[in-house]
């Protein structure tokens, strides 16, 4: 059974129901996929389209937003404490940032969360911070380690809340600083 929403934007589909012991239950009811493309649109492999990222530095990317001054503050931070140099950064804001968050599944526009790309995976949100801590200096990758036991949605309930108040607590800048 399938149901097309208004401007056929979206089909919903309705899975039938099939008899599953009830230990072993996870009923999916509905899926929503996007109407078949009128052949104009080709659709973009956005992991191909951005593998040049990859090619000649395969160090991964820290996209954080350009004019938050909390964001600014912390690739200053990572910067201060990675000796090695192994994490790069690029504004969210920018193109390759665009291009970068629709690899890592993200609206291009989706300035609310760091996100973290390597090569074969993107991290976003409390996931992303502890990742990056890995990467830098002593006793950051160990604080990761034990910070990774706080069960995600907790985690990611503090991330959203400082998140979300960022531009009222510490204030934005008319342009990216880095």
């Amino acid at each position: 059974m399938a149901l097309t929403l208004p401007a056929g934007c979206s089909r919903l589909t309705v899975a039938p129901r099939v008899h599953v012991p009830p230990r072993h239950r996870l009923t999916v009811f509905a899926t929503v996929s996007s109407p078949p493309s009128s052949g104009r649109e080709k659709a973009v492999d956005w992991v191909e389209a951005t593998a040049s990222f990859f090619e000649a530095d395969t160090r991964p990317i820290m996209l954080f937003d350009g004019v938050c001054n909390l964001c600014n503050g912390g690739v200053k931070f990572v910067r201060d404490n990675d000796s090695r140099r192994r994490i790069r950064f690029e504004a969210l804001q920018s193109e390759a940032g665009k291009k970068l968050l629709r690899r890592s599944g993200r609206a291009p526009d989706d300035i609310s969360s760091v996100v973290l790309v390597e090569k074969e995976r993107s991290y976003v949100k409390s996931e992303a911070v502890l990742r990056i801590m890995q990467y830098i200096n002593l006793p950051f990758p160990q604080l990761s380690f034990f910070l990774q036991f706080v069960p995600l949605f907790v985690r990611d309930f503090a991330y959203d809340n400082v998140a979300n108040n960022r531009y009222a607590f510490f204030g934005r800048s008319d342009s990216c600083e880095i």
